[in-house]
């Protein structure tokens, strides 16, 4: 069973918002001629790497919820010019929308059961993909979707 990541979006308005900056951060890569990888990084190396890399997502809470994932492709730790251990988390580009979960604020990131992890919108739903995110959420409150 995969192990995931679950982790605030600081920053995104919305999963939109998120979904733009991830495309413009591929394009300056590309146009720098690097690798257009995504990566995110962070002060703490997970120690059950093993567990997600390649079956893993990083979980987004956007605006107080759970609202998109993507998938966890490898996991780098370095050393910062300031001697300091941090690591890539190398993510796959998609940005997969998930049923809104609730979430309150935390620091860092958090390890995330595969039980525990909200459900990707499923084929039946793709035409909520195209809502806005603030629309699917108040439907999603009032029991809607």
């Amino acid at each position: 069973m995969a192990l995931h990541l679950l982790k605030l979006c600081v920053g995104a308005e919305s999963v939109e918002d998120h979904r733009a900056w991830i495309e413009a951060r591929i394009d300056a890569l590309r146009k720098a001629g690097l690798p257009p990888e995504q990566t995110h990084t962070t002060r703490m190396i997970p120690k059950r790497a093993d567990e997600i890399i390649g079956n893993g997502s990083l979980y987004w809470v956007t605006k107080g919820k759970v609202q998109s994932r993507q998938r966890i492709v490898d996991i780098r730790p370095f050393v910062d010019a300031q001697g300091i251990s941090r690591c890539d988390l190398v993510l796959d580009p998609e940005l997969v929308l998930t049923v809104p979960q609730p979430r309150r604020p935390f620091q860092g990131w958090r390890y995330l059961k595969a039980e525990d992890a909200p459900r990707d919108l499923s084929d039946a739903a793709a035409a909520l993909a195209e809502m806005p995110s603030e629309m699917r959420a108040e439907l999603s409150e009032l029991g809607l979707l």
